[in-house]
């Protein structure tokens, strides 16, 4: 199981007259304009890590790959002693237990102290320098003149996605909007702010080692960056009603050229297609860095 770590927060704010402080889920069908892109390929069931299409999902990996050896020598420890005792005594008289001399009992406790400063010491100091290097430090996403930001509205049963157009700025005519279908440029920073209109939901991207929860009136964040191109998915970890099961997007990662392309067509079709009216699709909030 992947572990789960909640980035740094910012709260939920009206994005002027683009709607209220609480996104609202837009009623309209899927966005034309942003067809599903084509569903990734899936491999046959393994007891394996999904497959890592992340820059820095290698990290995430290397940890679990340590704790499981950790887990397999003290288990193979445990048993041997086990094994041994039980060979050893087999013809012992009963007796009944006293909890040992001072000395053993010291040796035993030293044991497990020098066990788990060991393990979980080594498993606390990588995953302290994955939390500063990657997951925490929002520098990298905010300095980046390249990095793509996406506001995504979870809500019963699907995943909603807007993208500031070709001025850079959310809440205007050129804000392309996509249902359960994500597109990023590969090599780029991805910086992802998350929100719920019902209940708490889990946005999840296995193939990225992404986990972040969708909460009504929070708006959370975290980044990741595309390691190449090729498509994966997007699923809700949490159960969130009826339809859970379904609710399932793909996430495609394209050149950097042809997310460029696909972006501008996009927002030119969302200009033609925009409707001051419709209060609905206006959702949004007004980014924040933490």
């Amino acid at each position: 199981m992947l572990a789960s770590v909640s980035a740094p927060s910012v709260s939920a704010a009206p994005l002027g007259t683009s709607g209220p402080a609480q996104p609202g889920a837009s009623t309209a069908p899927p966005d034309a304009q942003a067809p599903l892109a084509v569903a990734p390929v899936r491999g046959a069931w393994t007891l394996s890590l999904p497959e890592n299409a992340s820059a820095h999902g290698g990290r995430i990996d290397a940890l679990l790959a340590s704790s499981h050896r950790f887990e397999l020598a003290l288990a193979a420890v445990m048993f041997g002693w086990l094994l041994v005792a039980v060979v050893r005594f087999r013809n012992a008289r009963r007796v009944s237990p006293d909890g040992g001399t001072r000395r053993s009992r010291a040796w035993v406790l030293g044991l497990a102290l020098g066990v788990f400063g060991v393990v979980d010491g080594t498993l606390f100091l990588g995953s302290e320098g994955y939390l500063r290097d990657v997951l925490w430090n929002f520098r990298v996403p905010a300095e980046d003149p390249r990095t793509v930001r996406i506001q995504i509205n979870a809500h019963q049963w699907s995943w909603e996605a807007r993208y500031a157009g070709q001025d850079g700025a959310f809440g205007t005519k050129d804000d392309v909007v996509t249902w359960n279908d994500l597109r990023v440029p590969a090599g780029v920073p991805v910086w992802v702010q998350l929100v719920s209109t019902d209940v708490v939901h889990g946005f999840s991207l296995p193939a990225f080692r992404v986990k972040l929860d969708a909460i009504p009136g929070r708006v959370n964040q975290t980044w990741f960056q595309a390691a190449r191109e090729g498509a994966w998915e997007a699923a809700c970890y949490q159960h969130c009603g009826t339809s859970h099961y379904r609710m399932r997007g793909i996430l495609t990662a394209l050149s950097p050229e042809a997310y460029a392309s696909w972006l501008h067509e996009a927002g030119r079709q969302a200009v033609q297609a925009y409707d001051p009216d419709d209060a609905a699709a206006h959702w949004g909030w007004v980014w924040r860095t933490p």
